[in-house]
Parts: C-alpha cells; sequence; structure tokens
C-alpha cells in the first residue's frame, strides 16, 4: 500500500482528533504532516507569513536568500524521509558528499566513501598538514570513545574532554566540528552531547557522516512543499496569526477563539513559556530558562570568483569570524554568490554586524591564493539568527515533551540527546503527533 492509500485508509478508519500545531517551523511542519496522516484534522498556526521557523527563505532587495547557512547530514534519516514524503527529489535537492572540512590550503580532514571506521582511520592518515603524532593521538582517543561507547562524565566540556590531544588537534579539528554541531564553544560544549553526535554521524553507518549541502533556498526544500502537501489533505494553515493565549476547556484547548481536542507547542522555546505560564508553570519556567547562542551569515557577491569546493572550512581568530564559507554557484545557485557561516556568534553580534561583516570579507580574502577573487566582494546581506540554538553546555536541564494532557510540546530544545539541529527537531514533531492517540 502506498503511503496516500495508507492515509486515506487511516481516515476512514478513524475520525481523528481537532488539533493545533502552535509554530510552523520544521518541528511544526514535522508534527503537522504525521498528524495529517494519522487522520487527525490539522490546523497550524505560524506568526509569520510563511513556513520555515529558523530555517527558512528570505527575498532580500530581489534575492532569495536563506536567513542562515544550514547543511544537513546523512544521518538525519528521518529528515530526509520527512522532505521525501512531501515530494521533494532528495538527490536533486541537496548535494551529497563525503565529509569534507577542507581548508583553502588543502589540508583537513577528507572521509573517503565506504564503512565509517576504515574510512574515519584512512580520513586522518591522509590528513594533509598533521604531523604523524598528531593523527596517531587523534585515533588513539577515537578508539577510546569508541571502547567506552562514546560515554563520558556528564559534567565535562569538550575542552576538559580533550585537552591532551595537540593544539592543531584541538584548533583544526575538535573546536570546528564542536561549533558546527553544537553552535557552542568547546570551552562551554557539554562533552555527552559532542561524543553522541560523534558516535551518530561519524560512526553510525554508512553515509551518515555525508555532507548534504542544499542545491534550493530551504523553502523549497521542506516549508513551501510541506505547506502544498498539507493543504491538499483538508490541513488548514493560518499565517501571519499569532497565538494569543492557550486557555484549558474542560477535555479541550482553546486558542484564538477556536476549540482543540489536542494541542502541539512546535513554537520556540520563549513563546512555548509564554503560552504554558498559566497551565503548566514548571514546565514553563524550564522552557523559559535557556541561554542562547546567536549564528550571523553574511552573503557576498564577487562576480567571476569560484571556489575550488562547494564548502570550505576558514581557520579562525581574533578578526576571523567564520568557520566555513559556501559557493552557491557551486551548488547551483547564483554564480559569485557566498556565504560565510559565523556560528557561536556572541562577541560578534555585541560588536555589530557591520564589523562582524567587515571582518568576514578580510577574512575571505587573505584566506584564498592571489587571485581567487578578482575584486574585493561585495556585501549583499548580513542576517543575525540572534537565538538560533540553545546554548548547550553540560547538565543542561530540557523539558520533556509533555505539558498536560492533550498538550504536548515539540522542538529541538525538547529533552533529548541531540543539540539544536534540524533532525532534532524534526524528530521531535514527528514524537510529539504519534502521542496524539486517545
Amino acid at each position: 500500500m502506498d503511503s496516500d492509500a495508507h492515509e486515506l485508509a487511516s481516515k476512514v478508519s478513524s475520525p481523528g482528533r481537532r488539533v493545533a500545531v502552535v509554530g510552523g517551523g520544521w518541528a511544526g511542519v514535522a508534527a503537522a504532516v504525521e498528524a495529517v496522516s494519522q487522520g487527525h484534522q490539522v490546523t497550524l498556526f505560524e506568526t509569520a507569513a510563511q513556513l520555515g521557523g529558523r530555517a527558512r527563505s528570505v527575498d532580500s532587495a530581489g534575492r532569495l536568500l536563506d536567513n542562515g547557512q544550514h547543511i544537513l547530514i546523512g544521518a538525519y534519516r528521518d529528515t530526509l524521509q520527512l522532505i521525501r514524503r512531501v515530494g521533494v527529489d532528495v538527490d536533486a535537492a541537496l548535494l551529497r558528499q563525503p565529509l569534507r572540512l577542507q581548508y583553502p590550503d588543502g589540508s583537513g580532514l577528507c572521509l573517503p566513501a565506504g564503512r565509517p571506521v576504515p574510512a574515519f582511520v584512512r580520513g586522518v592518515l591522509r590528513y594533509r598538514g598533521w604531523p604523524w603524532a598528531a593523527r596517531g593521538a587523534v585515533l588513539l582517543q577515537a578508539g577510546a570513545w569508541l571502547a567506552q561507547g562514546f560515554r563520558c562524565p556528564a559534567h565535562l566540556t569538550v575542552e576538559r574532554l580533550v585537552h591532551r590531544l595537540p593544539r592543531v588537534v584541538r584548533d583544526e579539528l575538535i573546536e570546528p566540528l564542536c561549533v558546527a554541531a553544537l553552535n557552542t564553544p568547546a570551552a562551554r560544549a557539554s562533552a555527552q552531547v559532542f561524543l553522541r553526535v560523534l558516535k551518530d554521524a561519524l560512526f553510525g553507518g554508512p553515509g551518515c557522516a555525508d555532507l548534504l549541502l542544499p542545491r534550493v533556498p530551504l523553502r523549497h526544500l521542506l516549508p513551501q512543499p510541506a505547506g502544498a502537501w498539507l493543504q491538499s489533505r483538508g490541513a488548514e494553515l493560518r499565517l501571519g496569526e499569532r497565538v494569543q493565549s492557550l486557555l484549558a476547556d474542560g477535555a479541550q484547548w482553546r486558542l484564538n477563539g477556536h476549540c482543540f481536542d489536542a494541542v502541539v507547542l512546535a513554537c520556540t522555546a520563549a513563546e512555548a513559556a509564554r503560552l504554558t505560564a498559566a497551565v503548566a508553570p514548571g514546565w514553563s519556567a524550564a522552557a523559559g530558562g535557556f541561554e542562547y547562542e546567536p549564528i550571523v551569515t553574511v552573503y557576498l557577491a564577487c562576480e567571476g570568483a569560484r571556489l575550488p569546493q562547494p564548502m570550505t572550512a576558514l581557520r579562525t581568530g581574533p578578526q576571523a569570524p567564520a568557520q566555513f564559507l559556501f559557493d552557491h554557484g557551486a551548488l547551483g545557485g547564483p554564480a559569485g554568490q557566498f556565504a560565510c557561516v559565523v556560528s557561536g556568534a556572541r562577541e560578534w553580534v555585541a560588536q555589530g554586524l557591520a564589523a562582524c561583516a567587515e571582518a568576514a570579507v578580510a577574512q575571505a580574502l587573505s584566506a584564498f591564493p592571489a587571485g581567487t577573487w578578482p575584486a574585493t566582494p561585495r556585501v549583499v546581506a548580513t542576517w543575525a539568527e540572534k537565538r538560533a540554538t540553545f546554548l548547550c553546555s553540560p547538565q543542561l536541564e530540557r523539558p520533556g515533551s509533555q505539558v498536560a494532557r492533550g498538550l504536548i510540546a515539540a522542538g529541538d530544545y525538547i529533552e533529548g540527546p541531540y543539540p539544536a539541529t534540524l533532525e532534532g527537531a524534526v524528530r521531535s514533531g514527528l514524537a510529539a503527533a504519534r502521542q496524539l492517540a486517545p
């Protein structure tokens, strides 16, 4: 039985419940798609005029730019399945390549295709620019983590976890991986979560560590196709409508003048805390207690420029803010358009976006050989997602998904083993919808 027939059979066999999904980010979209598939009558509320949340596309002076440069990895199985489910050709929309954290001088970690452990060993042994002692230290440490089941004391930071590794390894591999995966500097990042990410990505199975780079704007990767999919199956999308209050009404929930049998709170943690302050004050306090870390994306344009690879790692420093530079022309986007990504950007946001963009331009010019840039790149746009992710610190207490009877929360901040990622958001949305059965 195909998926559409399965959905139809589900609807016929069960009248479903009236379900409100509050928030149209990736968690909310996942929850809505799953709830509709189960035969529920879904109404999705989204404050913005479009779906996507913190992973969306924005019209900027005639350019369709993502509010931040996102990547996926092969381990994002639920996200990839959801994208396929709403009708997107994943192979066409995403460029898949083995993990490559390569710097402009050609050094860096490049994993070959194949089984994860042998691929990691070969990648480390071939690492250009590291002495043999450093390569051996990485392999010994990775072997120790593997033997320990990628577990460590909950109080450890990543910095403390790897303090015995050579400085070059910490600077060129651990810190970039940590900031890319957790959006938290190694000095403050949870070692326990970091090891879980390494386990599932680098050692989770063939293809799990692959980078999946979007060839299309995020709008076309999930939010827009999912919106069309939902509407074609009878779901109601109430875009541009903020939920003002959430009130218990007997066995139902009332919001914006409408009654629902169940509610999935898939909005931001701060918004969920506001809506639940009266009905679940303890849960609300937990959801409202996060510390956040921003991400800045600086979009550049330089006619005639083309980088050696779609995604290049950059060495950071006091005046070098970006960890990665993406060539959109190499990804099927506009030629001569680039995105500099500054994760863990708290200090740069404090200095101002103009200063951050200026430093990113200087960094891009100095990082590549002469002649790479025919002219000085100009800044097209600078986006700062000030609450991009929660600060993923050790022993962080995250709220559970069950808020109250018939009231379920979803989002990348909900209790779980992963940091704030698209996959975490999608998984929580799917899980929340599966709790809707009476």
